[in-house]
């Protein structure tokens, strides 16, 4: 094997990347990944530089491996939150910037983060991909590695090189073989089931319109619609469109099949819009933009059209986006995330690895006491928290919140 750093996507090429077995992640397409880069999304002006990790036969040069990996400058875009770390490391004197971190760009999404060709090892081949990031972070005098949203059997292999692994926690929908929405509905407890249709009937009372459209069956002119919207909320908030109009048109077009957009209108004019995308098995909503506040319209198009669509399509999880509490009582439940983290400095990893300890078990309280506020009809909690270190053994007590029947 032979492992080099790159940056740039198209030195991969799209032909040698389906020598890898990739998922069905619209996140994991060539096209969605190289799109960051040929269109403006990732790149110095927002601290997000492509080191990505190649790993090629060394006679053939066949690709073997592949993680994403971004030379970083801030920790913008990447939803796992370590401003403080990087506030303790300026107070001290020192620099927590520039780091490494694997991740898909401003994209909260659990998926695999070190892709393997299925003619290889893959346990042995990760092992040889995390010991080169962790020698490049030595090389370079980087503070630090970061792998976002890893799935948890791959969160397992950084622990052997001593990468500290945070709990996080997003609330997504499951399809329990719902008929239609009114089945989903019959599910809840009374009091949400009526408030879901009290938001439902002031949206109807305003007379939207509603179209759903995949990427391909968008028409051209209907973009700039779309895309002021989804910029209007970081001009709003403070933050920064990172995502391009070139970008949006390019998924549309070479991966319209999972893209998709529900636009609101109103007297015929389009004035909101939610961006997804989707696989045969996940919906993940993305972005939501509106040209004002519309009562209870922010639900209606990012959540109950959202179900509805993974109802009659037979998607069976639906992934509307980080963080949100007012999510539970939409029938959104909290599910575990994972991140791993090394960092170079002795006496800052022993004090990171300390306050991670001390988030899990507030990661534990918080997820038991989120599980309490569940809107189903659901079998009764277990009133002892009879957890013990193995927190992730004990998952199955946390997770007792399932529909009725």
């Amino acid at each position: 094997m032979k492992l080099k750093f790159i940056d740039s996507m198209l030195e991969i090429g799209q032909e040698r990347w389906l020598q890898l077995d990739i998922p069905p992640s619209p996140f994991l397409r060539f096209e969605f990944l190289q799109g960051l880069e040929a269109y403006g999304c990732v790149g110095e002006h927002v601290g997000w530089i492509p080191h990505h990790l190649l790993v090629e036969d060394e006679v053939s040069s066949e690709l073997l491996g592949f993680m994403p990996l971004y030379i970083k400058y801030n920790s913008y875009g990447e939803l796992v939150f370590d401003w403080a770390w990087a506030d303790a490391y300026q107070r001290a004197g020192r620099d927590y910037y520039p780091k490494l971190v694997s991740a898909i760009p401003y994209t909260p999404v659990t998926g695999p983060r070190i892709l393997t060709n299925p003619s290889v090892c893959r346990e042995q081949l990760q092992k040889e991909v995390i010991g080169a990031v962790v020698e490049e972070a030595k090389k370079f005098n980087y503070s630090s590695v970061h792998c976002l949203f890893p799935d948890q059997t791959e969160s397992q292999q950084f622990s052997q090189f001593k990468f500290v692994t945070r709990l996080g926690c997003q609330f997504h929908w499951c399809n329990e073989g719902y008929q239609d929405f009114d089945d989903f509905l019959s599910r809840l407890n009374s009091r949400k089931r009526k408030n879901i249709k009290k938001e439902r009937a002031k949206v109807s009372a305003g007379k939207f319109q509603f179209r759903i459209l995949q990427g391909d069956e968008i028409e051209d002119e209907l973009w700039p619609n779309i895309y002021h919207f989804y910029e209007k909320t970081f001009e709003e908030k403070g933050g920064y469109a990172t995502f391009t109009l070139p970008f949006f048109k390019h998924v549309s077009e070479t991966m319209g099949d999972q893209l998709l957009v529900i636009l609101a209108y109103e007297n015929s004019l389009p004035v909101a819009a939610a961006i997804f995308y989707k696989d045969h098995d996940h919906l993940y909503g993305r972005h939501w933009g509106s040209l004002t506040q519309f009562d209870c319209l922010h639900f209606e198009v990012c959540y109950y059209l959202g179900i509805e669509y993974a109802i009659k399509h037979g998607i069976k999880h639906f992934e509307p986006g980080a963080q949100g509490e007012h999510k539970i009582s939409r029938g959104f439940l909290p599910e575990l995330t994972w991140s791993t983290h090394w960092i170079k400095d002795h006496d800052f990893s022993l004090a990171i690895e300390q306050f991670v300890e001390r988030e899990r078990i507030y990661m534990k309280e918080y997820v038991y006491q989120l599980n309490k506020q569940s809107p189903f009809k659901v079998v009764e909690i277990p009133q002892e928290k009879n957890f013990n270190n193995d927190f992730l053994s004990n998952w199955s007590l946390l997770k007792k919140c399932k529909p009725l029947k």
